[in-house]
């Protein structure tokens, strides 16, 4: 099942399996001549029963990258799932970490070690509560904002590595934070949130070619439309 027809079904049938996470993909024991310019991590927890919750946006954001540009199917990697393709003439390494969200600093540490990459041709997608639900902005460096999964990257990685923030809002109290984060986005949202994700992948070109200001404007003008 796609990840598009995944993510409009998701409150009829429950899938047995979540896009970009099949239990039936092979172990990477050889990547050949691949060797990617640049490695795209997104952020999330593994499983279904975390599957649509706001903190899992990143994996979800790399899921519609995978689908719309054709990377090929996952394998298990890195301590989690790793996709090979290109976006124009730019190799990239999609890499979804099975190790929960407090470890997966080790999971993108053991790819960027593997590859012989520098922190700067990493770039991270998560979940942001400090933009306003759909935002999405793109900035190099920074703090991490309590965030558990950028606290871990740091950790393993250092702190100048992209992050490609993707807005879930703050609900207003620091003791409502945790119960929106980890909760589900509502189905009055999935039409924004399909919007959001298909602008990010068609957009995927300008940050490929390390365009920041060029991908956010070409993300918002596509969620105006």
């Amino acid at each position: 099942m796609s990840f598009v027809a995944w993510l409009g079904s998701f409150f009829g049938v429950k899938p047995v399996e979540v896009p970009g996470q099949p239990l039936s993909a092979e172990t990477a024991t050889d990547w050949g001549e691949f060797e990617p310019v640049q490695i795209w991590v997104g952020l999330g927890n593994p499983g279904a029963r975390y599957a649509m919750q706001r903190h899992n946006v990143g994996f979800m954001a790399v899921d519609a990258i995978a689908e719309i540009h054709k990377f090929d199917p996952p394998k298990k990697a890195f301590s989690g799932w790793a996709q090979q393709g290109r976006i124009g003439d730019a190799r990239i390494l999609l890499l979804k970490p099975s190790t929960f969200m407090n470890e997966s600093g080790r999971s993108a540490g053991e790819a960027m070690r593997f590859f012989k990459k520098e922190i700067g041709d990493v770039t991270v997608f998560h979940d942001e509560l400090d933009l306003a639900p759909f935002k999405v902005k793109v900035k190099t460096g920074g703090g991490t904002a309590g965030h558990n999964g950028l606290r871990s990257i740091e950790a393993h990685l250092g702190n100048a590595f992209r992050r490609v923030r993707i807005g879930i809002g703050h609900p207003g109290h620091k003791d409502r934070v945790t119960g929106h984060v980890l909760g589900n986005y509502a189905k009055a949202e999935t039409d924004s949130l399909a919007e959001t994700l298909g602008a990010i992948a068609a957009e995927a070109d300008w940050l490929a070619k390390r365009d920041d200001a060029r991908f956010m404007n070409a993300v918002a003008l596509r969620q105006q439309d």
